[in-house]
């Protein structure tokens, strides 16, 4: 009897997963308007930007944390060799501070 509510919520849960997480869309198989569009569609978002892994782009510095900074991203797309496809987020370091 109880077999079914559990069955129940492992399928609801398995599907609310959206298929953008699961396929990652490679940017250099875009043109530069279609991954500036997707990210400011999306406020933040995970593609693959050509190195190893994913890369979180975001729209602008409202995505970021409290001690982040949002620093323009540029990568290469199909049509452009440095996109400025939106901002990532980052920690300063020691070096950024300008200590004179």
């Amino acid at each position: 009897m109880t077999r079914r509510p559990v069955l129940a919520l492992t399928l609801c849960l398995a599907f609310a997963v959206p298929a953008r997480a699961q396929n990652p869309l490679p940017i250099q198989r875009m043109v530069c308007a279609e991954v500036m569009a997707l990210v400011k569609r999306e406020g933040a978002i995970l593609l693959a930007a050509g190195g190893p892994g994913l890369e979180r782009f975001v729209r602008d510095r409202s995505f970021c944390d409290v001690t982040e900074v949002a620093e323009l991203r540029l990568v290469r797309t199909r049509d452009n060799p440095e996109c400025p496809v939106g901002y990532r987020c980052r920690e300063l370091g020691v070096n950024d501070w300008d200590w004179q």
